[in-house]
């Protein structure tokens, strides 16, 4: 996932690469807003999935860049700043924001608003009956060329390599959650909110229960991988061509 932060703290915007980085993210840094502006123009790499925009920059203010990005295009935009009065917050949301963090905030917290402004921001493909499942971007064709996994959300199917895979709902939303971001990491606590609606405590075992489960039933284990101690992504085509049939990368 492509990922374009701004930030005119160098040192703010060197820890949170790094972080993201680990995360499976791609990252543009941009120190100010004209910077930010011209870093919109295609490039042939692929939009960016979501922008990170502190408000205090150099050369414009905050919410005027974030105009501009609106009128440019539906760019998910997290504004991430120590403005935390709350007619920043409102003017903030007003002009298009899809979200307002406030700094100091947890990494933990601003990944899963990362994510969840992300899945906001896709648009899958509309299938008609009897259609084959059509993959919502260029992420999920790759999943498909390389692995064979197909997903269809309005159906709640799962084919690999034209195989019906039978999946009960959870296992369906776990790999659906998975397929959204190929390669990027996401973490356990986030699978069970969003999965499970609940809290971390009490669940850690049902969730490596059901990815067991989907190892076995999709017979592809190479393609769901355990980050330790963080959580699970799905294995992209650059990392899988590393790896010899079946094999699991995690061992777990």
């Amino acid at each position: 996932m492509r990922l374009l932060l701004v930030e005119d703290d160098d040192h703010v915007a060197a820890a949170l690469v790094t972080v993201l980085s680990k995360h499976g993210f791609e990252v543009r840094h941009a120190r100010t807003g004209n910077e930010a502006l011209d870093a919109l123009v295609p490039d042939g790499r692929g939009p960016y999935r979501v922008v990170l925009l502190d408000l205090g920059l150099p050369d414009r203010d905050g919410f005027e860049v974030c105009g501009q990005i609106r009128r440019r295009g539906g760019i998910p935009v997290i504004m991430v700043t120590a403005r935390s009065d709350i007619n920043s917050r409102i003017h903030g949301l007003n002009l298009g924001a899809d979200d307002y963090v406030v700094k100091p905030y947890d990494m933990g917290e601003l990944l899963a608003r990362i994510h969840a402004v992300a899945r906001r921001g896709a648009v899958p493909a509309p299938t008609a009956p009897g259609d084959r499942p059509r993959p919502a971007d260029a992420s999920a064709d790759e999943l498909d060329r390389s692995w064979g996994l197909r997903l269809d959300a309005a159906a709640r199917r799962a084919l690999v390599r034209g195989r019906d895979v039978p999946l009960t709902r959870k296992e369906f939303d776990l790999l659906a959650l998975l397929a959204q971001n190929p390669g990027v990491v996401i973490r356990r606590e986030q699978i069970i909110s969003e999965v499970w609606r609940s809290s971390w405590e009490g669940t850690a075992r049902t969730l490596e229960v059901h990815v067991a489960s989907l190892r076995h039933k999709l017979a592809v284990p190479a393609l769901i991988e355990t980050v330790r101690g963080i959580g699970y992504r799905l294995v992209v085509p650059r990392d899988a061509g590393c790896l010899p049939d079946g094999a699991d990368p995690a061992g777990g």
